[in-house]
């Protein structure tokens, strides 16, 4: 991983993205928290959505395509003091990233994931994703629901889903996902749905659909079980749930660098220098003659 040396660059999206909220969220939350520019690494995805690191005078690094989980939880473990944010879309993320998406949770490496979802491949000009509704495009497969999966995991992340057209709700849940990685508590999982105005532009449906989760009679965000019948529920109602859907009620550091690693510094900071170590690397090499 390389540091961005030259100044961001400006968003290359349609005027009307739901990225740029995510962008704007990112910022404010980041800044919310105080977290140095130095300390703050984005990954970015492909397509759309994963070019966003590109557009902050942060760390960044471009992922493979669906590989960037695996990449972010590298990050966090050569050097557990960043704070990493893996950003991408439905595309990479639901399809061909799948088996990382679905493993991150198990893992729990303190990072946060943020999907952006806009049910279409918006950079390769509109085609149904994984995430896309029947009759998008020619598609007849039911949508994939993200939040559906990452509740059935019984792990302790935390996860949210958010709306590019509710700036400041999108922006209090990434600032509680940052404090949640940030502590050492594990991975923190935020979908955020972001319209591609070009070719899927659901604002207007969107807005009409959401409802905050926290609104609904037995809301218990530390109850797995009960969010995701609320979560079906609404649906089945024709309603999109949005917010804060996992929250561990102990706060405790689950973080698999944390139990990996305990206080060590991680291998970046890891003092290799010979005059430190020759007792230790002599050893090494007795044991091997």
């Amino acid at each position: 991983m390389t540091a961005q040396s030259a100044k961001a660059t400006q968003p290359i999206w349609c005027p009307g993205c739901g990225d740029f909220g995510v962008l704007a969220a990112v910022k404010k939350a980041a800044l919310n928290q105080k977290i140095a520019t130095h300390d703050l690494v984005l990954v970015g995805g492909i397509g759309c959505s994963g070019s966003i690191h590109n557009f902050l005078e942060v760390n960044g690094i471009h992922a493979l395509h669906g590989r960037l989980l695996a990449q972010a939880v590298g990050i966090k473990l050569a050097n557990p003091g960043l704070t990493v944010v893996a950003a991408g879309g439905d595309g990479d993320g639901y399809a061909i990233g799948m088996g990382h998406f679905v493993h991150a949770f198990k893992k729990n490496a303190s990072i946060v994931y943020l999907v952006m979802n806009n049910e279409t491949y918006g950079l390769t000009k509109g085609q149904a994703s994984p995430t896309s509704q029947i009759g998008f495009e020619g598609n007849v497969e039911s949508p994939f629901d993200a939040i559906l999966t990452a509740l059935s995991i019984p792990a302790p992340n935390f996860i949210a889903r958010a709306f590019s057209g509710d700036p400041k709700s999108m922006t209090a849940i990434l600032e509680e996902a940052l404090r949640f990685t940030r502590d050492g508590r594990g991975f923190a999982f935020v979908e955020d749905l972001s319209p591609c105005v070009t070719y899927n532009d659901t604002y207007k449906l969107w807005r009409e659909k959401v409802i905050d989760v926290a609104t609904l009679p037995g809301y218990d965000p530390s109850d797995r079980t009960s969010t995701f019948r609320l979560c079906l529920e609404q649906m089945r109602a024709g309603r999109i749930p949005i917010g804060v859907m996992h929250r561990p009620k102990e706060s405790t550091q689950d973080g698999l660098e944390v139990k990996l690693l305990g206080t060590r510094p991680g291998p970046v900071r890891t003092d290799i220098r010979l005059e430190t170590n020759r007792p230790q690397y002599e050893k090494l090499l007795a044991s091997v003659a």
